[in-house]
């Protein structure tokens, strides 16, 4: 077995999206990192697969956009969407199970929050560094908000 394994099985997919936006009103963003929390890290979803699913639903009927901020769509669910939960409540708790079993197999390790958000800071003292040089007030300001970062993560 070579080849790659899917996550979801066919509308699968559909419906994690479906049950975590009725459990809280999301940005697509967030339901792709809601899926790798869930998953323990083990696969997170590309927008490219995400978006199309959230536009597939608010088409159905199922959710519809709540509010917009600029490119980004809040998306809540509809009556519709619940009845729906509802008519498959047994399927998704079977899917949700599995990814709970997902998590638990991956689980132990650094959270995946944690990661992401290591992730994030090197990425971006990397593409600040790469703008140019930095005066000494920013070397200065920098290593404070660094160090201060450090000492918060020690602490808590």
């Amino acid at each position: 077995m070579g080849g790659r394994q899917r996550m979801f099985e066919q509308g699968d997919l559909r419906f994690v999206v479906l049950k975590l936006v009725s459990e809280k009103p999301s940005h697509g963003y967030e339901i792709i990192k809601a899926i790798e929390d869930r998953l323990g890290g083990a696969y997170a979803p590309s927008p490219g697969v995400i978006y199309p699913t959230l536009t597939l639903l608010e088409e159905m009927g199922a959710i519809r956009v709540q509010e917009t901020d600029g490119p980004r769509k809040l998306y809540a669910i509809t009556a519709e969407g619940e009845e729906l939960l509802r008519q498959n409540q047994t399927a998704i708790e079977a899917i949700f199970g599995r990814m709970a079993d997902i998590n638990a197999r991956h689980g132990g390790g650094p959270a995946p929050q944690i990661l992401r958000a290591t992730e994030n800071l090197r990425t971006a003292l990397r593409l600040r560094l790469a703008r140019g040089p930095l005066s000494a007030e920013q070397i200065a300001e920098v290593a404070s908000i660094l160090d201060a970062a450090a000492k918060a993560v020690e602490t808590s």
